[in-house]
């Protein structure tokens, strides 16, 4: 590494950046479960099971309001077409306030497949740091003291872009373990609106929305997947130039790129609800 002010200043950033990126790509392979080595997931469990009892209750009640306003009167029921609807109705919302977890962690398993297939696809096992190239590093240790003032001007503020940029990128990789960690906790109460046909568009808005953050794992991948593509070849260097222009140059291109990675990883969300008609 050079002794350069400069040079180890940005260094430090691309390290920085490089480092969040590995750091995605072992996240967004994780479970819930072995997120923190499972300690949340543990307080997670109880407050599922507590919430249950709740979920239960609200299902006989979504239950009955749901029979009041379907059956014109109670002599309705005594139909066997209709007696068997709403006895199965009430059993398949029990079933889903019950196993709700297990169904939940099923549809987290298929899309963490799809996250798996596209890694393999893709041909990258692990996402390609970013380096300073060396005919930077050489006109940086070239340029005399008075020469460098404007240069240190440019590192510290591409610097902090590329800084803030890594860390907010990480960040909504963690709010995704977030919103799993908070659809499982409460899971039991929109579940028990199946037992009320009235009621039951809280039940599927609430499993749509959780397949959705489930699936964010393969849009940030995939954005994962063509930065690493483009950081195989980074900006192109022109050696004739004064130092200072091939820094503001490069770090330029360089935090625009990641700027539209860093987009792509926070509008995620929105494009997989969008695919999923939320």
């Amino acid at each position: 590494m050079s002794d350069n002010w400069v040079v180890q200043n940005l260094e430090n950033a691309l390290r920085t950046w490089s480092d969040k990126l590995a750091e995605i790509w072992q996240l967004i392979t994780q479970s819930p479960e072995e997120f923190k080595g499972g300690g949340i997931w543990k307080a997670i469990l109880n407050i599922h099971g507590a919430v249950m009892a709740i979920g239960l209750a609200l299902l006989v009640l979504f239950f009955v309001i749901g029979v009041m306003r379907t059956c014109g009167s109670f002599a309705d029921m005594k139909r066997p077409e209709v007696a068997v609807k709403v006895f199965i109705r009430f059993a398949l919302a029990k079933g889903a306030v019950t196993y709700g977890l297990e169904l939940m962690m099923a549809l987290f398993k298929i899309s963490q497949g799809l996250i798996a297939t596209i890694m393999k696809a893709g041909g990258i096992s692990s996402s390609s740091g970013v380096t300073l190239p060396t005919e930077i590093v050489t006109a940086i240790d070239d340029t005399g003291f008075m020469a460098s003032i404007p240069l240190w001007a440019v590192t510290l503020i591409g610097s902090l872009f590329i800084t803030v940029l890594s860390f907010i990128m990480i960040l909504t990789v963690y709010g995704r373990f977030f919103k799993l960690y908070l659809y499982t906790a409460i899971a039991p109460v929109p579940l028990a609106a199946f037992a009320g046909e009235p009621s039951q568009s809280v039940g599927v808005s609430f499993i749509k929305s959780y397949g959705a953050v489930c699936l964010e794992g393969a849009i940030i991948v995939l954005a994962c997947i063509i930065f690493s593509l483009y950081a195989a070849s980074p900006p192109s260097v022109d050696p004739n130039a004064a130092a200072v222009t091939m820094v503001w140059s490069y770090v330029g291109e360089l935090v625009f790129n990641m700027l539209i990675l860093v987009g792509a990883v926070k509008m995620a969300d929105r494009v997989v609800r969008e695919m999923m008609g939320l």
